[in-house]
């Protein structure tokens, strides 16, 4: 006979999970997936306890992992277009022209905007991240900036065009779990993404100018880099079609992942063309990533990377994250947390509060965007229909800490892509990223204050009950 789990129990597996990263993180320099595997041991556990069966514990692994099958995809099709657009000669030809023309008295709030734009038209941060932001890494090496300030500055820039596009699938998730407008929900959003962003980008020229006048820059390393990827590559302004074709089929709106392998297919096309690369050479590069010796040691480190299996990783840390997700889910464990929480809930800026905990909760626990937006979504939509608050709210609130909040968290899928595109930890990159963490401090705001929260009346909706329910 299955019990209820207790709010005691329910702790136990997000409590061992963060006792277990801090020790990987700090101690064992062993990364997240040990300490994730704790947390699905726990969690089954707790479950097994409560009556369920080990079949009923595996199903619920199952039906976690099901939901992130298409993110799986999309991270492979990721590490193939890199090894492809770095031997086609792609990525080398954007970090030519770039170090060409940027100043580098503004090159770091220019990351931000550049990245910005292209995710908006993209509608994906991660592609964002992987292909401008991985060019932008490479120029600020050569400028002599530090790759934490960058990597800070291409996240921010990444998820601030991420949260804001219609094409965005977190985006569109966010709207639809609350029932509102997707336009009515970006609309909202201009609130708390405009002017963290703006913020962002004042400190980032703030942070680049401390660094360009704190240190020599050396013009003989961006010569020497781009000697080394001229030598190396054909480098063409014709090139740059690629990306404004992958542009093109976003705007287009071509499902995702098929978009993501032609251009990854082109890219290898490019390769053989242009760059007169062996088709088994392509093939090697966007399985195991591209590897070159240029002589340069800064050109070489930055572009020996990508490929497919660059990516199972962080695939290994999605299947596994969403399997813990799925167990916490479907046992109960996350509404007794946030039922526990709804309890305090007597004012707007308590509810907002809340919601940002159990969003934040939900992305420690599990370490995937999905996840944390769609439970407190919807957990907390009918609260704030009782409350009489628009649950544009809602999906603002969500969308703050689950799109971007989430990167927050080493562990998360999101922060362990980004670490693996740039090679640098996450623990860099995060205090730079000033975009992630002023979203949810000005939804925080919002909350207590009641700035730009809208209000309406609900009273008019048929609560369904149980027996009504039953009778349908």
């Amino acid at each position: 006979m299955k019990k209820n789990v207790t709010f005691g129990k329910s702790l136990i597996p997000l409590l061992g999970l963060i006792a277990a990263a801090a020790c990987s993180i700090f101690i064992w320099k062993a990364g997240m997936n040990f300490p994730l595997i704790v947390g699905v041991i726990l969690a089954s556990i707790i479950a097994i306890s409560c009556g369920w069966r080990w079949n009923n514990v595996q199903q619920m692994m199952v039906n976690g992992v099901s939901r992130a099958l298409p993110a799986v995809f999309i991270l492979l099709a990721i590490g193939m277009i890199i090894g492809s657009w770095i031997a086609s000669g792609v990525i080398p030809t954007m970090i030519y022209y770039g170090m060409m023309i940027i100043d580098p008295s503004w090159f770091v709030p220019l990351v931000a905007l550049v990245t910005g734009i292209v995710a908006i038209t993209l509608g994906t941060s991660f592609t964002s991240i992987a292909t401008v932001g991985l060019a932008f890494m490479a120029i600020g090496e050569g400028l002599g900036f530090s790759p934490a300030l960058v990597a800070g500055a291409v996240i921010s820039g990444a998820y601030f065009g991420d949260k804001l596009s219609p094409l965005s699938d977190t985006t569109n998730v966010a709207a639809a779990m609350v029932d509102t407008d997707l336009f009515s929900h970006i609309k909202h959003m201009l609130w708390d993404t405009i002017p963290a962003f703006l913020l962002s980008l004042l400190l980032f020229w703030l942070f680049g100018s401390f660094e360009v006048a704190g240190s020599q820059m050396d013009s003989s390393t961006v010569e020497a880099m781009m000697q080394g990827l001229g030598a190396a590559f054909v480098i063409h302004p014709l090139l740059l079609l690629l990306p404004v074709l992958t542009i093109l089929l976003m705007l287009k709106r071509v499902p995702a992942l098929p978009a993501l392998m032609g251009v990854s297919l082109l890219g290898a096309v490019l390769a053989v063309v242009v760059q007169g690369t062996s088709v088994s050479s392509i093939v090697q590069f966007m399985t195991s990533g591209f590897s070159i010796e240029t002589g340069v040691g800064a050109v070489d480190s930055l572009l020996n990377r990508g490929g497919l299996t660059s990516m199972l990783g962080t695939v290994g840390i999605l299947i596994i994250a969403t399997a813990l997700g799925g167990i916490l889910e479907e046992t109960g464990s996350f509404e007794v947390l946030t039922k526990r929480m709804m309890e305090k809930v007597k004012t707007t800026g308590t509810l907002i509060g809340s919601t940002l905990l159990t969003t934040l909760a939900v992305g420690l626990a599990s370490g995937a965007q999905f996840l944390a937006i769609i439970l407190p979504a919807r957990t907390f939509v009918q609260k704030y229909k009782d409350m009489k608050i628009d649950t544009k709210n809602l999906s603002r609130v969500v969308e703050s800490m689950g799109t971007v909040g989430i990167n927050l968290i080493p562990w998360s899928v999101p922060a362990v892509f980004a670490s693996s595109i740039f090679g640098i930890s996450a623990w860099e990159f995060i205090p730079y990223a000033f975009f992630i963490y002023l979203v949810p401090l000005i939804n925080l705001l919002f909350g207590f204050t009641g700035w730009t929260i809208t209000r309406k009346d609900y009273s008019h909706e048929i609560k369904s009950t149980p027996a009504k329910e039953e009778a349908l």
